[in-house]
């Protein structure tokens, strides 16, 4: 009886650095998204740039695209703009803001101050289609086909590396 009084504290303990041991190494942005192959949600917002106009997901429909969650608010937006610039500058795809929860004044200063790559940008202050998305931090990033089917989400900054080694084979793909 004395003996298994140690063991028990001792197996727990094995089994919680166990578990622990298993999370070491996971890449926490490869979050599953179960909108992936899937269609878009539907959105229909205003243009952030020109208000009397609406960013659709049906006008969007024809092309492929990227759509990037963004907020001037947000820190890590601002570390993965440069690469936004850059891809935007290539004319690869269409890059398409989804402005979230954010105040239209606010995100035309820091677009005047980083660059605006988008082609286009809706305003989502109440944040709903951003929920639809299944955003749950900014910046996320999603890669949608010419007929509105998601074919890849990214959780946090775009990088150089995501861009070249998987957004841009994954838009190859897409061209086949």
């Amino acid at each position: 009886m004395r003996s298994l009084r140690f063991l028990l504290p001792l197996a727990v303990f094995a089994l919680l650095g166990a578990l622990l041991w298993s999370g070491l190494g996971k890449d926490t942005r490869l979050v599953p998204s179960p909108l992936i192959d899937k269609p878009a949600p539907d959105f229909d917002l205003p243009e952030l740039r020109d208000a009397s106009t609406r960013v659709s997901r049906a006008a969007l429909l024809g092309q492929p695209y990227l759509l990037n969650v963004w907020g001037s608010w947000c820190f890590a937006c601002t570390e993965e703009h440069p690469v936004l610039v850059e891809l935007g500058g290539r004319k690869l795809l269409p890059i398409v803001g989804l402005n979230w929860k954010d105040d239209p004044a606010d995100a035309a200063r820091w677009l005047a101050r980083f660059g605006d790559p988008y082609a286009h940008i809706a305003q989502d202050r109440e944040g709903r289609t951003a929920i639809d998305f299944g955003v749950y931090g900014a910046p996320e990033s999603f890669l949608v086909d010419a007929q509105g089917i998601i074919r890849w989400k990214h959780v946090g900054p775009l990088t150089p590396a995501v861009v070249e080694e998987i957004l841009l084979p994954k838009l190859a793909e897409l061209s086949r």
